[in-house]
């Protein structure tokens, strides 16, 4: 079969499609015939700096869309031939990828298979940092880091159906401040580089009024993290999910947190498939439920066939992409 592999360590130019043995599933496990492979801005630190990589060589992606091709011992919920979705620790870029039976899920009726491989990361994470993590409530204002990406087109979506009173989002161009208007923004916030983030707290202030927003969803760490909390409102909520900016792990304690009630939490979608897959599950069926009843939509704004992965990593790497780009496999 064909897979992407990472043998070493650098840009796009060192993802190369090789042959290689069809994996064939253990216990409680699931092997998977790929019609498509969604790419995430995880797979481009896995394949640049060995984010989540247990040895080399190594396939990324996380999440595919196709059909079960074997069940492991143990297995059931799912048959050899039904379509699915699925969320991967690695192994996605290929023909054939292997995962945990937690982490396979029927597609939801009226959901294809190109629109199915958009769904298992983003979706729920998504979900999380709206409901379960974020616990935005109707009336509340929400302020979003990468709103024209994937988590952040679907982050808008679900914002405003919550009864949002104010979503605000950040971006890094003008092109992508048009996008993120048309999937449920109220106003963006134009930041052409993470140096500059310290000015978007200020120009959040203005927004709301000198009062801040009440949760702040921060997927890039850094000063940008330390910007996003500054733009909280009394009692408000930051929810880390991600370190896209590669800084020193964030810290805080009483002295940030203290004088106005505020709160630090955190989500990861590939550490809660590990640590608590079946409340995993739970969040992914109530997001995915969004999707069937035309709650949210995530646009696939580019396609590129397998062996061309280092064009789709080019182009996400280049801070011009929007929505979800996917790889089409089979």
């Amino acid at each position: 079969m064909r897979a992407v592999q990472v043998q070493e360590y650098g840009g796009p130019e060192v993802l190369r499609t090789v042959e290689t043995e069809v994996p064939e599933p253990g216990p409680g496990q699931v092997s998977v015939d790929v019609a498509y492979a969604g790419v995430n801005f995880a797979d481009l630190k896995a394949r640049g700096e060995g984010y989540r990589v247990p040895s080399l060589p190594f396939v990324p992606g996380l999440e595919v869309s196709g059909r079960v091709r074997a069940l492991g011992e143990g297995v059931s919920g799912v048959e050899v031939g039904q379509e699915v979705a699925a969320l991967t620790a690695g192994g996605a870029y290929a023909d054939v990828v292997v995962t945990d039976a937690t982490t396979v899920f029927p597609l939801p009726s009226g959901v294809d298979l190109r629109t199915a491989a958009t769904l298992p990361t983003v979706l729920p994470t998504a979900y999380a940092l709206v409901h379960a993590v974020g616990r935005l409530q109707p009336g509340e204002t929400v302020l979003v880091q990468g709103a024209a990406g994937g988590i952040g087109t679907v982050v808008g979506q679900l914002a405003k159906a919550a009864g949002a009173s104010g979503v605000f989002g950040v971006v890094s161009g003008a092109a992508k401040a048009k996008y993120a208007l048309d999937h449920g923004y109220d106003d963006v916030f134009v930041v052409p580089s993470t140096t500059d983030s310290v000015q978007f707290a200020d120009e959040v202030r203005a927004a709301t009024g000198g009062r801040g927003v009440d949760l702040a969803l921060d997927p890039v760490g850094g000063e940008t993290f330390r910007a996003s909390l500054a733009s909280l409102a009394v009692f408000g909520r930051l929810v880390s999910f991600g370190n896209a900016s590669s800084a020193e792990p964030w810290r805080v304690g009483q002295p940030e947190l203290y004088p106005t009630g505020l709160s630090v939490s955190g989500f990861s979608i590939l550490t809660m498939a590990q640590t608590a897959p079946g409340a995993l599950r739970a969040l992914t069926e109530k997001a995915f439920a969004a999707v069937a009843e035309g709650v949210v939509s995530l646009p696939v704004t580019a396609e590129f066939p397998l062996e061309e992965a280092s064009e789709a990593h080019r182009l996400m790497g280049g801070r011009t992409s929007t929505g979800k780009l996917l790889l089409r496999v089979a």
